[in-house]
């Protein structure tokens, strides 16, 4: 699917662009970089030429940083609002929709995106599939050609172990309709994470996506060519897979009266490949800062007790020891895995890493449970 035939009028392109840092979950959702992601994006549209008002730019920064411009809040009403009302009544052609923030795969498959006033127990969100839905049918006349970006994790519901299931939110769908073209990009993959490097303050998928589109303003603000797109994003990203700084595989959707598929990957250099369950726990694990430093690394696997330390492989360099220490544990001691685990979040309880290790553990002792060899 490519982007309108003629260039459109700056004019009539809209944007709902969305940067949550802080919720009132507390300090453990703190997640810096997808306000500063979102004033970057809003500054592409803005030098492309699309008007300001036509830019809905919602924020919850995170301390100390403050936006250079301004901003509605990301509360769970104002955006609902924003997509259930105001836009649909906007007679517009092309529609940028750009959020990040933590995000999760519920139990019926739909990825459900926080807002800034979720708590652990009212975990506030929109449902962004049946937002997708709204858009492509009549409820929703106009923007014809939209572009979707959300850099969120789509951990498992499951995995993340809350004590009541995420309770059904979706938005008002009207009767579907072949009038519209979708592009939606979404940074994890099902199951996965989505990396942030809080050093930078910038997710990585955001920060992959905006230098491409910067290297393209000549086209913007017109929908980009996603199958010339999407193929150096899954470049860059598989690059940092490479490097392991992520895990996660970006998806692209296209949606429009000729097609409906999710691209495939493009090229031999950017097949998928498949990680084994000890990969995908030791990077799960290594994804924790702490893991980092031996004495933090040792003072959690002491806590397993000297009945299980006593029998596993231990290395001063933090991958071979973690690679050590998950593998022994899976052979002789696979209920002391969850020991860990819980070792590991009451030191770091960031809700993306916390749900990417328990997936990962999971899939671990499952895998564990097969035919063994030898001893």
């Amino acid at each position: 699917m490519t982007g309108p035939v003629h260039a459109p009028d700056p004019a009539r392109v809209h944007a709902l662009v969305v940067g949550v840092e802080t919720y009132d979950a507390g300090t453990g959702w703190d997640l810096p970089g997808p306000a500063r992601d979102a004033v970057r994006f809003h500054r592409l549209l803005r030098a492309a030429g699309v008007p300001g008002d036509n830019i809905r730019l919602h924020l919850a920064p995170l301390p100390p940083y403050v936006p250079e411009v301004p901003y509605a809040p990301a509360d769970h009403a104002t955006l609902r609002r924003a997509l259930v009302r105001e836009l649909p009544a906007v007679r517009g052609d092309v529609l940028w929709v750009w959020w990040g923030g933590h995000g999760v795969l519920d139990r019926s498959g739909q990825l459900r995106l926080f807002c800034a006033d979720a708590t652990t127990e009212d975990k506030l969100g929109i449902d962004l599939d049946s937002a997708l839905a709204r858009y492509a049918g009549d409820a929703v006349p106009g923007f014809a050609d939209q572009v979707w970006i959300v850099d969120a994790c789509e951990t498992f519901e499951e995995a993340l172990a809350f004590r009541e299931p995420l309770p059904p939110d979706a938005l008002p769908v009207g009767r579907r309709s072949t009038a519209h073209r979708q592009t939606v990009l979404r940074a994890a993959g099902r199951g996965r994470t989505a990396a942030n490097d809080p050093v930078r303050a910038t997710g990585l998928f955001s920060d992959v996506l905006l230098a491409l589109l910067a290297d393209r303003t000549s086209v913007l603000p017109a929908p980009p060519d996603a199958e010339e797109l999407f193929p150096a994003v899954r470049t860059r990203i598989a690059a940092l897979r490479d490097a392991g700084r992520t895990l996660q595989y970006p998806e692209i959707r296209l949606r429009s009266p000729e097609r409906t598929e999710i691209l495939a990957p493009v090229g031999p250099g950017d097949r998928e490949r498949q990680v084994s369950p000890l990969l995908r726990a030791v990077e799960a694990l290594l994804a924790y800062p702490l893991m980092s430093d031996p004495t933090e690394r040792q003072t959690v696997v002491a806590t397993l007790g000297p009945r299980v330390t006593g029998t596993l492989p231990r290395h001063t360099k933090a991958r071979t020891d973690a690679t050590g220490i998950l593998n022994g544990l899976r052979r002789h001691h696979p209920r002391a895995l969850w020991e860990l685990f819980d070792a590991v979040v009451s030191v770091d309880d960031d809700p993306a890493r916390k749900g990417e290790l328990a997936s990962a553990l999971r899939e671990l002792t499952d895998s564990a449970e097969g035919p063994r060899t030898g001893g």
